[in-house]
């Protein structure tokens, strides 16, 4: 009953920001739980967070029993993808019309959004070209319900690399992404920032051909080249590496972030943590894929399972920083939360595990204005019917989600 008056009172809220005063059980501001905290919002902003918070002119939330956190930050998203059980990658990317896909998308943006994720960086459209670009726009317009987006666009392979493959060779097949080599690829990343990305994806290594194991790609100086271009036009950089190989030329070409790292080792997490360079382990998605095969869960874990907790061991003893993002979209989109479960049972201390799904994303993608509750900042917001900490279960059914002070859930 408690819960269903929380959704009444989230459903009720007018469709503008207005002033409020959010009364839970206690407040995770980003970096610690706050019993008995109270949260003031005046339009799209927090304007108080504490124990004593003025209620004057404001409506009440009564969010008792509730913990109130961040609006959570999605770190590895597909948007343009869905579930691999449902539909191959393959054929998804060769046979789906894209108004099909957008569609999709418009359905997994508006998911990611309820389950409380209220950020996302959308790392590639996986044939889907600018698609992204402009459901960006159809959310920052109010024309679709969504996160805030931080888009990659095509992202960028070798010249070759990627896929789809097997068809006759020198048949033009679509690709999931944007292929380029040597000086092209610098122009590449230009085409790419001047169409709408936000972000620039390369893939650092990949598999050359069916049955292969990944192997680097890019040279260094091709890496290099264009992680200086996106810098110099204030974007960040994200590699796609599982080898040791790939990860050290992308670790030193200075890349912001490595998704997977799946073979990383010892020594090349000690270069990452030198030079911080983040590791988003994307746990989710390898156990996704291993379920597809028919593992059911049950311990001992299938092998390329087992090597990503191991990389992901490796890389917190050698003290790399954490994103959180499950490459979504292997899986279904407002499921996104079993990342963090999945980090949490890998060993990462569920209070490690929230900071780095808000503050800790917000501070490795430079998003100084959320992350944390704090005078000042977006009033992006959600509420969860018990304890994360006592269990981070609670985190796949919001309450109450606040996007900008207004009430999405």
């Amino acid at each position: 009953m408690r819960i269903l008056m929380l959704l009444w009172l989230a459903l009720a809220a007018p469709a503008l920001a207005e002033t409020i005063v959010l009364r839970p059980a206690q407040v995770f501001d980003g970096e610690a739980m706050h019993p008995g905290w109270q949260v003031r919002v005046e339009g799209a902003r927090i304007t108080a967070a504490g124990p004593n918070v003025a209620s004057d002119g404001a409506r009440i939330i009564d969010l008792r029993g509730a913990t109130l956190l961040p609006g959570l930050i999605e770190g590895h998203s597909h948007l343009f993808l869905h579930p691999y059980n449902e539909t191959p990658w393959d054929d998804q990317v060769l046979h789906e019309p894209l108004a099909l896909r957008t569609a999709r998308a418009v359905v997994a943006a508006r998911a990611t959004l309820a389950a409380g994720f209220t950020t996302a960086r959308d790392l590639g459209t996986e044939g889907a070209g600018y698609a992204d670009v402009g459901l960006k726009a159809a959310i920052e317009q109010g024309i679709v319900p969504g996160p805030r987006l931080i888009i990659a666009t095509r992202a960028l392979v070798a010249t070759g690399a990627y896929g789809p493959k097997g068809f006759e060779p020198g048949v033009a097949v679509p690709q999931g992404a944007e292929a380029a080599s040597g000086p092209e690829l610098v122009t590449a990343v230009r085409r790419q920032i001047a169409a709408g990305a936000d972000i620039i994806k390369l893939y650092a290594d990949y598999r050359w051909g069916k049955g292969e194991p990944s192997r680097p790609t890019f040279s260094q100086d091709e890496l290099t080249a264009a992680t200086a271009a996106a810098h110099d036009a204030g974007r960040q950089v994200v590699a796609h590496a599982s080898t040791p190989e790939g990860m050290r030329r992308a670790t030193l070409a200075g890349v912001d972030t490595i998704e997977h790292g799946s073979a990383g080792t010892a020594e090349v997490f000690r270069l990452m943590a030198a030079r911080g360079t983040v590791l988003c382990p994307t746990l989710a998605a390898g156990d996704a894929i291993a379920r597809y095969r028919g593992w059911n869960g049950v311990e001992p874990a299938p092998a390329a399972v087992a090597e990503d907790r191991k990389s992901f061991a490796l890389a917190r003893a050698a003290g790399v920083k954490i994103c959180v993002g499950g490459d979504v979209g292997v899986f279904a989109h407002g499921d996104n939360a079993r990342e963090l479960r999945l980090l949490a049972a890998a060993g990462m201390p569920v209070l490690a595990v929230l900071r780095a799904a808000t503050a800790g994303n917000a501070d490795a993608f430079k998003l100084a204005d959320r992350g944390r509750v704090a005078p000042g900042l977006l009033a992006d917001l959600v509420a969860v019917a018990g304890d994360p900490l006592a269990d981070l279960g609670v985190l796949a059914k919001p309450v109450l989600v606040l996007k900008g002070g207004v009430a999405v859930r």
